[in-house]
């Protein structure tokens, strides 16, 4: 019984295990460089766009393992749109309304041929690749377009004042991130109690003792790393809030509401779940309208830490998500998989991005790396499925 629980413990906290792992490995091999404040400052603030489009993919993921290859265009143009607004002096909030407007018309557009005409999404998404990047191009007139307005870049991680401000005024370390950490902890804590004490009383299924506290230890000592690491540079980049605030929201979405449950269900059985009554045009409909929302954003924080917009932004990036989703446990044909899982395999790839990058690997051979890694975790994810069979 103990074996048993062990094992499956193992099976799903795979690619946790492995990102350990990894982080271990490259803190040896860079001399404990990966670790800095710096790096990890940089590590979380240059994958922003993969944990927003992570989050946006697994939910095209879910629905049968479809995917949406635009969103590095989606990127460049909408990206394009806010900075040529903003440099003819529109409001910034307006800009950004405008930018996440135009996302969630790209995203519907794409989503009726999928979910009503019922276009396979990999030529759907596959024509919005190509489309949305000539009109970024068209957009920028295949210029470079610099952003300046200070409000935009400081709000969304790009400028020079892109922290949180130190309330307390540390001298050493950012006392304001370590305070943000222990609240996240005992926020984390209050919340994983009184869930287990609801779920108690309902009767409901749950993990032992010992897992269930291991796991509030495990994570508890991440979040206080983190905010320690985080304090030793500048604090919290506005970034991350924005990611934090977008990973929860998703894991809300998916985990408690009944378009949550929705997606699971079609990617697990499309047929049973129209037999018993559900829409799933809709269900199709809304992941990809997400996914133009979600890819707006993203092309906000892309934008706005490089302080400009490029036709050439974003290429690669729907890879990026992809391989995210598919790293942090999402199944290839859908119906399983998890936002925190999503957020994992991003926090893998860039690990193993900055770590050899510092180690003064070849780009050729990140790559390579990159693709066996992949391809690694989907052949985990098929052998698993066979043996449950």
């Amino acid at each position: 019984m103990v074996s048993n629980n062990i094992g499956n413990a193992l099976k799903k906290y795979t690619m946790v295990i492995a990102l350990v792992v990894i982080i271990g490995i490259f803190y040896v091999g860079t001399g404990g460089t990966i670790l800095l404040s710096q790096n990890v400052n940089n590590l979380l603030s240059q994958n922003a766009y993969v944990f927003v489009l992570g989050t946006g993919m697994l939910l095209c993921i879910l629905t049968g393992g479809n995917i949406d290859l635009s969103v590095g265009s989606v990127i460049a143009f909408i990206g394009g749109i806010g900075a040529v607004l903003l440099s003819k002096g529109l409001n910034v909030w307006l800009t950004v309304i405008i930018m996440l407007l135009c996302g969630i018309a790209v995203g519907a557009w794409q989503a009726f041929w999928v979910a009503y005409i019922n276009v396979p999404p990999f030529i759907v998404t596959l024509a919005g690749m190509y489309a949305f990047r000539g009109l970024a191009n068209v957009v920028l007139n295949g210029y470079a377009v610099s952003i300046s307005n200070t409000t935009f870049l400081n709000v969304f991680g790009g400028g020079a004042d892109c922290y949180i401000p130190d309330f307390f005024h540390g001298e050493d370390l950012n006392i304001t991130c370590i305070v943000a950490g222990v609240i996240a902890v005992a926020i984390l804590v209050i919340v994983s109690f009184r869930n287990r004490i609801a779920a108690t009383r309902k009767g409901y299924a749950k993990t032992g003792a010992a897992p269930f506290y291991a796991k509030i230890a495990v994570i508890s000592l991440v979040i206080l790393f983190l905010a320690y690491k985080l304090a030793g540079y500048k604090g919290v980049p506005t970034s991350l809030l924005w990611i934090i605030l977008i990973v929860l929201a998703y894991h809300y979405v998916t985990t408690k509401t009944t378009i949550g449950r929705y997606l699971y269900a079609v990617g697990g059985n499309e047929k049973a779940t129209q037999l018993s009554g559900i829409n799933t045009k809709k269900v199709y409909f809304f992941a990809y309208t997400n996914m133009g929302f979600l890819a707006a954003f993203a092309g906000i924080l892309t934008v706005a830490r490089a302080a400009s917009a490029q036709p050439t932004y974003g290429q690669f990036y729907e890879m990026d998500a992809i391989g995210a989703c598919f790293i942090g446990g999402a199944s290839a044909y859908g119906g399983t998989g998890s936002v925190f899982g999503a957020i994992i395999g991003a926090l893998l790839t860039g690990v193993i991005n900055q770590g050899m990058l510092i180690m003064g690997v070849d780009a050729n051979y990140q790559k390579v790396v990159k693709g066996l890694v992949l391809l690694a975790a989907v052949i985990f994810d098929v052998m698993s499925k066979r043996e449950k069979k």
